[in-house]
């Protein structure tokens, strides 16, 4: 099976992250994605990718999704450089790589036009 690939350019704003929930998981489900609590995850992944790029990116925000055999990618782009980094666990935030961690089967972060690209992998299992 080859690739699906979606792509956002996500407003800026607080009405960001619902936006990119909403719409990944429109997406998803329109691949044929159905497992309601995969979903969820999915959804809490992109609404922390994004806000975190809103909350601490420069420029525009850019979503992008793909459905591969085995695993779905989410990657959120920002105009700035600097690379994301787990807080200590009583931080009063910053909880938002914890998570990620939790429910990703790994994650990383590329150099992107000048500033970054973090993705996370999903695995698909019983997701359709």
């Amino acid at each position: 099976m080859s690739a699906l690939t979606a792509r956002f350019d996500v407003p800026l704003g607080l009405n960001a992250p619902g936006a990119a929930r909403r719409a990944v998981t429109a997406v998803l489900a329109g691949w044929g994605y159905r497992d309601e609590t995969w979903l969820e995850q999915a959804a809490v992944v992109v609404s922390e990718l994004v806000t975190n790029a809103v909350r601490h990116g420069g420029g525009c925000v850019e979503l992008r999704v793909e459905s591969h055999d085995d695993e779905v990618i989410v990657s959120v782009a920002d105009g700035s450089s600097v690379v994301p980094r787990r807080r200590e666990p009583d931080s009063t935030g910053g909880r938002g790589l914890a998570l990620i961690e939790a429910m990703a089967e790994r994650w990383g972060v590329r150099d992107h036009q000048g500033g970054k690209q973090v993705w996370v992998a999903l695995t698909r299992e019983e997701a359709r």
